[in-house]
């Protein structure tokens, strides 16, 4: 018996050990990764201070620690999907041993406790980190700034607190009595977190549509279109006239600056003819800028075979229009269990183990359909959310982003990604179950907001995308009728601004 207890004791210790392992290493490549990433886009710093050099390299280190984390939010329901295929393919295989339930519901909890640590913790910490520089009196440094993100992070913990109370008070009177005030670990956070993981799904409703939408267009500017009735020579010879003509204009410019300084006119005639000088300056330059990329794009054109031109981009879009029509049928199916069955409810069906039974109808070929259509509708999340006028600001560039920038590009990815999962399950375009604290949501249990979030997705999806077909033929219109000059069409941007006729850009 007590060798028996022991041998138990040891699986049970190594089982624990190759866990933490297969989690770290998975953790590591997440981090190498996304520290690429974050460099590839980050501003280049000049000559710093030994503190101000510390500081930011603790803020991208914090950076991207959450970028991980949000990579690993992504990865949890495909890697779960998969997983659950593998053991129910090869059950007693001897490699596959260490893919278990334990490891995923590892997975799962520690996705739920470091994305809490992320948004609650870190990156509040690295942008007041960044933005301290000591209190008043005191001697300054790395311990002064220190203290002030410190200082900073309790009254903001305070504040969050006091408002998640008020508003559990607000919903629930025995839930929010001052008992439960102490009560902060098994209740408050989970709240917090709960009232979150809503925001997001929220912002995924809004981004997704749009996403869909917008991943058209974003195609068509990276792939090669179809040169079908288009003379290609005829419009690089144009482009090559444009940037001639914009060349001679800027070499142009010394000249008459050179002229107005020989002729003896007085110094603020010769300021002003020089500030405008260097406004045309930086205008023709812009506008070079783009002619260039227009003509890189021509010679891309030019040089591509055939096959990418006629065959590679018209699969492309139709692949995208499959996804997407795809997605919106799944979730009309799941709007049709919701009113039929209860078990349809993301926190209502309990479900089977990991590696018990398929939880999709076309076994292998289905599971890997839903990870194909999660990842598509992250990528289409991440394009709608910069295609938002609000958020436009924050798309990184690229040896341009500065480090705040970066926090809030790395605090937006991690709610859209923790909210994936949620999102994914809530729509039906899955059926596995949300494992560890993602499946305590308490909104989850409700059925109107499931079932109106799931219109609403439906509705949006179908809306954006009968208005990007249609605004060929939209605009088309507008011009017979000759109501273009109203500018009625769905390209607010292109009307924003446009060229007058001495060169200056008009704001409509």
């Amino acid at each position: 018996m007590e060798a028996d207890e022991v041998s138990i004791r040891e699986q049970n210790f190594h089982s624990q050990v190759r866990e933490y392992t297969i989690c770290f290493l998975l953790f590591a490549v997440l981090y190498i990764v996304s520290y690429f990433i974050i460099t590839r886009y980050k501003r280049k710093a000049d000559e710093q201070e030994d503190e101000d050099a510390i500081v930011n390299r603790i803020s991208l280190f914090l950076s991207t620690f959450t970028l991980a984390v949000s990579a690993g939010a992504v990865l949890l329901l495909p890697f779960s999907i998969i997983s659950n295929e593998i053991l129910l393919s090869f059950p007693q295989n001897y490699y596959i041993q260490w893919l278990n339930g334990s490891l995923i519901h590892g997975l799962w909890n520690l996705a739920s406790l470091f994305s809490n640590l992320c948004l609650f913790v870190l990156m509040p910490f690295a942008f007041f980190f960044l933005e301290s520089e000591g209190f008043a009196g005191l001697k300054k440094g790395i311990r002064a700034r220190i203290l002030e993100t410190l200082v900073m992070l309790i009254l903001l913990a305070l504040l969050i607190l006091g408002i998640v109370w008020v508003a559990s008070a607000l919903i629930d009177n025995d839930a929010a009595s001052m008992e439960s005030l102490y009560d902060l670990w098994e209740f408050y956070l989970p709240y917090l977190y709960s009232c979150i993981s809503l925001m997001g799904c929220l912002l995924l409703l809004l981004c997704t549509p749009v996403g869909l939408s917008r991943m058209f267009t974003v195609m068509g500017q990276l792939l090669v279109k179809p040169t079908i009735l288009e003379d290609l020579d005829e419009q690089m010879y144009i482009i090559t006239l444009e940037e001639e003509a914009i060349q001679r204009k800027l070499n142009g410019l010394p000249a008459i600056r050179g002229e107005a300084k020989g002729r003896g006119w007085p110094a603020t005639g010769v300021k002003g003819i020089s500030s405008t000088l260097e406004n045309q300056t930086v205008e023709l330059e812009r506008e070079l800028e783009k002619v260039k990329c227009k003509k890189t794009n021509l010679e891309r054109r030019k040089k591509a075979s055939a096959w990418e031109r006629n065959l590679v981009y018209p699969a492309v879009m139709i692949l995208l229009l499959i996804e997407t029509s795809i997605s919106v049928l799944l979730v009309a199916f799941n709007i049709l269990y919701l009113l039929v069955d209860e078990t349809a409810m993301p926190k209502g069906s309990g479900g089977p183990g990991i590696g018990n039974a398929s939880l999709s109808t076309f076994g292998f070929v289905g599971a890997a359909l839903e990870i194909i259509l999660i990842f598509y509708l992250m990528v289409s999340s991440v394009v709608g959310f910069y295609s938002l006028r609000f958020f436009e600001n924050f798309i990184p560039r690229k040896d341009d982003t500065t480090m705040t920038k970066i926090i809030g590009n790395c605090v937006s990815i991690l709610v859209l990604s923790s909210a994936l999962p949620v999102m994914s399950r809530t729509l039906g375009i899955t059926r596995f179950d949300l494992l560890g604290d993602f499946g305590r949501f308490n909104w989850l249990g409700n059925f109107y907001i499931v079932l109106s979030y799931n219109l609403l997705f439906a509705i949006m999806t179908t809306l954006c995308l009968v208005r990007k077909f249609t605004s060929a033929v939209r605009e088309e219109l507008l011009k017979a009728l000759g109501l273009d000059k109203l500018h009625l069409s769905n390209n607010p941007r292109d009307s924003e601004t446009k060229p007058s006729a001495n060169g200056h850009q008009k704001t409509l």
